[in-house]
């Protein structure tokens, strides 16, 4: 390895590492706060402070005669999927132990890997079936569905994984000429809309000023995750650092017990084991895919 692409994994792998210590931040401070507030009413204020943010970043970085492309029908569809993910999610967060929910959120790659062979027909070997198995029953692990004392948030997370991993899928589809300022400032619009539109619904609460500053302050880890992950992967090459999104969940670990005194049981611990030698297997499969060399297909006799 020479050493400039040392020093660009390791620049990508710090951006990762502290994109994903931001996340968690965010969601300890939207879980602290949501208790004197309604889900949609936490939802929405978070995402006025955030879409602001956002639209400063966007008037920074000159895309603002872009903002046109938000109304794209392809990046619309990203927003209401995010929009989606991000409400079950945060929902189910307030009622579900940090580590857990967090761990939960790791099977979006083993969903990707399943929307790729249902929905575009790709081929996926035998190694990378078992790892999937493997990863779903380590989900199973942490969910523990039982006849009695079930948190049924956990169902509601775990739909929040499946909408964020056909956010990312659908981003493939999304033209390289949309700038990502434009995607992210869509999705945080649309999410603060649909929020707000639920936050009717439930009824206002009122709001103090410690309500607002927490809610402000994971706006602002929110905006610096977004930012230090388009970073993390324009740096390293994406099998090196890819692997450091699991770092969330130590942080997750360490902010739940020290906040809430949460700790996973012994079958959550067995739950997370597989699930991040799950995703590990995938990535290091897809990582052994693409370095092998492109062989010739046969031509295929077409239809009679």
């Amino acid at each position: 390895m020479t050493a400039a692409r040392f020093a660009a994994n390791r620049h990508g792998i710090i951006c990762l590492s502290a994109a994903m210590a931001c996340y968690i931040a965010n969601d300890a401070l939207v879980k602290y706060a949501s208790p004197a507030l309604g889900t949609g009413q936490t939802i929405f204020l978070r995402g006025v402070m955030a879409t602001l943010l956002v639209l400063l970043l966007v008037r920074a970085l000159g895309a603002f005669d872009r903002i046109g492309d938000a109304c794209k029908p392809r990046v619309m569809v990203r927003a209401i999927l995010d929009s989606l993910g991000t409400i079950c999610y945060l929902w189910s967060l307030m009622h579900l132990p940090l580590p857990n929910a967090v761990a939960i959120g790791l099977a979006a790659p083993l969903f990707l890997v399943v929307f790729a062979v249902l929905l575009i027909g790709e081929r996926v070997e035998a190694g990378r079936w078992v790892a999937i198995a493997a990863g779903f029953f380590g989900v199973l692990l942490i969910i523990q569905p039982r006849a009695t004392g079930f948190n049924y948030f956990s169902l509601v997370c775990l739909l929040g994984v499946l909408f964020h991993a056909l956010r990312d899928f659908s981003t493939r589809s999304i033209s390289a000429a949309v700038p990502s300022i434009v995607i992210t400032l869509t999705a945080s619009a649309v999410i603060t809309l649909l929020a707000g539109a639920i936050s009717l619904v439930e009824g206002w609460r009122p709001v103090d000023g410690r309500a607002l500053l927490l809610l402000g302050l994971a706006a602002v880890f929110l905006s610096v995750a977004n930012m230090l992950v388009i970073a993390a992967m324009r740096s390293g090459e994406l099998s090196v650092v890819a692997p450091f999104r699991y770092s969330g969940l130590l942080f997750a670990l360490v902010l739940g017990y020290l906040v809430w005194g949460d700790v996973p049981n012994v079958l959550a611990w067995g739950g997370i084991v597989l699930l991040i030698g799950a995703g590990l297997y995938i990535l290091q499969r897809e990582r052994s895919r693409h370095a092998e060399p492109v062989r010739p297909v046969p031509a295929q006799r077409g239809s009679a």
